[in-house]
């Protein structure tokens, strides 16, 4: 199928019609393509020509995925556009600096984004990809964390402290780390063309899938050290405020928190949910919270010990049907030929129809 073919087909399992849909991939390749990075980083073309190997993979692959390229510049995009310093290694993304100081937090509210420097490599790297990429490929959001990351990354473990002990400081940290997040996010979808309330998004892979009710992605990876009640007094309010303006929101955490889970499977702002981890979790249970909600999992999901590509899929398909939940299934186990990717391909569509 083209790329319009499958934003139609997106469309219709979103208003609940049709297969869950399954993004094969078209190789066995690492998440992150970190060779020759330090140049890549600093160098929108190289950085556009490396994305671009990754997803003319995909085109004209049996696979639900839309191809996609992004500027890659890892979690440090936002945390650089506010001024925090970061650290550029090879063969690794990368890492956040020092934290800051409350001072330097508050002069980021007058930060002009594309002023920044991760800001106009990110805007140079679109620009490319308008002249060259073609209508096949669609660009998508760098990596931006969600409002808790931002602000844990810019204010360190001390946020903790805040939370506990100054909580007039963490207000006001959350909410510049709010307008940080707001301002970047509708610069980067201006720069794309993208309306507000969707967007396609590839989620660090070059398959994406098309939403026509969320309009950007958060990512809260540390979120997994709150608490239950901080989850519910400081994360929540400020994820559901963050996407709000964008239609509803896709998000992302790694570890182990079902109660994190279970949070983002009851708002009713969040449309879909993705796991770094979810060999942590039974399988039937994340499928069960997210049927019960409405909620759409997106996401990676753990094969068991010996698992061949069919045993797997059979075993998912299962699940799916008995528990009603609806799935962007991204496959952990897949075949290698083409032949049998189509066949999975068509498999999983016939086995959650």
């Amino acid at each position: 199928m083209t790329t319009h073919e499958k934003i139609e087909q997106h469309r219709r399992f979103w208003r609940g019609e049709g297969p869950c849909l399954i993004l094969i991939p078209a190789a066995n390749m690492a998440q992150y393509d970190t060779a020759g990075y330090c140049s890549r980083f600093d160098d929108p073309q190289l950085m556009w020509e490396a994305e671009m190997r990754r997803a003319e993979a995909v085109l004209d692959w049996p696979t639900d995925g839309v191809p996609t390229v992004r500027p890659n510049l890892g979690v440090v995009f936002i945390p650089g556009i506010a001024g925090q310093e970061y650290t550029i290694q090879e063969g690794q993304m990368p890492w956040p600096g020092k934290p800051m100081t409350r001072e330097a937090i508050r002069t980021a509210r007058a930060m002009e984004v594309q002023d920044a420097k991760p800001a106009r490599l990110a805007e140079r790297f679109y620009a490319i990809h308008r002249k060259r990429g073609g209508q096949e490929i669609a660009a998508y959001h760098p990596d931006t964390q969600g409002v808790f990351d931002i602000a844990h990354m810019l204010y360190g473990t001390e946020i903790f402290l805040a939370f506990a002990d100054d909580p007039a400081w963490a207000e006001e940290l959350m909410g510049i780390s709010l307008g940080l997040y707001l301002r970047v996010s509708r610069q980067v979808k201006e720069w794309l063309g993208e309306p507000p309330a969707e967007m396609v998004h590839g989620h660090g892979t070059p398959q994406g899938v098309y939403f026509p009710h969320a309009g950007v992605r958060v990512s809260e990876d540390t979120a997994t050290l709150l608490s239950p009640a901080m989850i519910r007094k400081w994360l929540m309010p400020a994820i559901e405020r963050a996407v709000e303006p964008f239609g509803g929101g896709f998000v992302h955490f790694c570890g182990r928190h079902p109660a994190l889970y279970e949070e983002f499977c009851r708002s009713e702002k969040l449309r879909a949910v993705d796991l770094g981890n979810s060999e942590m979790y039974d399988c039937r249970w994340l499928m069960e919270r997210c049927a019960a909600t409405g909620t759409v999992l997106c996401s990676r999901i753990a094969a068991l010990d010996g698992e061949d590509w069919r045993t797997y899929l059979r075993r998912l398909a299962g699940l799916a049907r008995n528990t009603g939940a609806r799935l962007i299934l991204r496959p952990v186990v897949f075949p290698e030929s083409r032949e049998e990717c189509a066949a999975m391909h068509d498999m999983w569509h016939e086995w959650t129809s």
